[in-house]
């Protein structure tokens, strides 16, 4: 039971709540089946892939050290991406394989354009939650 817990614990972390539109990229053997499955509850159905052509609230990008550029793939991310939607990398924590240094996660962001807010232990994963700036309105005269 406390598994499970923690588990729901995870969407809440992220900020994901019902009937929000969520894309998975990123997806391989080692991600969180608990974590995944926490915010498959949580949002009432299933995560959107890299196919989808729907606006999203939140992406999940899991990132490994091999995984190649992570500029690219945060461009990639934000492009659906709602004005007020957020991206978060999940990155295997210190010691795991595949593990990336915080450092190459805050000089990615601003080069894609995000900024990074906050951060989330997530069992094995750390999540870094990226934004899109705040535009300010154009003066239109």
């Amino acid at each position: 039971m406390v598994a499970a817990a923690d588990a729901q614990n995870y969407a809440q972390k992220l900020g994901i709540t019902a009937d929000m539109a969520v894309q998975e990229l990123g997806w391989d053997e080692d991600t969180d089946d608990d974590l995944r499955a926490a915010v498959e509850d949580t949002i009432g159905g299933e995560l959107l892939d890299e196919d989808s052509d729907e606006v999203i609230d939140v992406v999940l990008l899991w990132w490994r050290d091999e995984d190649g550029d992570l500029v690219d793939a945060l461009m990639d991310a934000i492009g659906p991406l709602a004005d007020d939607g957020f991206v978060w990398v999940l990155t295997p924590k210190t010691g795991q394989p595949g593990h990336v240094e915080p450092s190459e996660i805050a000089e990615s962001a601003p080069t894609a354009g995000l900024t990074q807010t906050s951060a989330a232990n997530l069992g094995d994963w750390s999540g870094s939650r990226l934004v899109q700036p705040k535009s300010r309105p154009a003066n239109k005269r």
